[in-house]
């Protein structure tokens, strides 16, 4: 990749990266990866997806890189912790646990060089349908894992006909009036659990939306994922927050990205914004 700055945050907050999965955007992240470095990396669930390891084996060697690639932050000092989510929730029996220098969690606490205190989770323990409706949840997945399917077709048209890349999964979950819902609700219940843990705010993943918003006082940060949007949170040194979206065109090669500078710091609607 060329013409890359390379950053160094106090904290990287990373989620839903789906390995085992072939919607992962493996050669993306380690592609972020290369030019983004932190003192504490926090994996904030749903990093290996068990779920679809479950049905058939799919671990290309770009997924295999990703692992290796955060072991070697470990080994060079970064402080990596792994939240378990419900398609890796197999760790959180091993929570305490070292595995090459990451430590596994179910939930921590990050406090932010400005004092702020956050509830570092992944969510799903505040999602009814994973933990009432399994079933449910499993067909959710699999419908999911069809708009996928059609958002690569459509983004190849629009490709082809020289339009600009445009997510059909993204607007299925945003636009509809549910799926709206389910988000808001989402929040507000996220935002809730951050009161309670008596917390300046909530750092969580497991929607695939990416967000920094204000709840009645409480910071709701949402990391995105590694499937769709490619975006990562990250903590300065000042203390403040930023939603960096890397490679906006999913459905090039990465070094293609970055030669169209597609390597972007956004917040959610596209300008970088900072926590207040």
């Amino acid at each position: 990749m060329t013409g890359a700055e390379h950053r160094k945050f106090r904290a990287l907050f990373i989620s839903d990266i789906h390995l085992g999965s072939k919607p992962a955007k493996a050669e993306f992240l380690i592609d972020f990866l290369r030019y983004h470095d932190a003192e504490q990396i926090y994996l904030v669930g749903d990093i290996v997806d068990g779920w679809r390891l479950k049905r058939s084996w799919h671990w290309p060697a770009a997924h295999n890189d990703v692992v290796q690639k955060l072991l070697r932050k470990a080994r060079k000092g970064a402080e990596i912790t792994y939240i378990a989510g419900n398609h890796d929730e197999f760790l959180r029996s091993f929570q305490g646990v070292h595995f090459g220098g990451i430590v596994v969690a179910d939930r921590v606490i990050h406090e932010a060089a400005d004092g702020r205190r956050f509830l570092v989770i992944h969510g799903d323990q505040f999602d009814q349908v994973v933990h009432n409706v399994r079933w449910l949840a499993y067909l959710g997945d699999k419908a999911y894992d069809l708009a996928i399917v059609i958002n690569r077709v459509i983004a190849r048209v629009r490709r082809f006909l020289r339009r600009p890349y445009w997510s059909f999964s993204s607007w299925a979950k945003i636009k509809v009036k549910k799926a709206v819902k389910f988000i808001s609700s989402f929040q507000d219940v996220l935002a809730q659990e951050a009161q309670r843990s008596e917390v300046d705010g909530v750092i969580c993943g497991h929607i695939h939306h990416a967000a920094m918003e204000d709840i009645r006082g409480i910071s709701y940060m949402n990391t995105g994922d590694w499937v769709e949007s490619c975006t990562a949170l990250a903590e300065n040194f000042d203390g403040s927050f930023e939603i960096i979206t890397w490679a906006q065109i999913l459905e090039v090669e990465p070094a293609a990205a970055a030669s169209q500078e597609r390597a972007v710091v956004a917040a959610f609607q596209g300008d970088r914004i900072k926590a207040a």
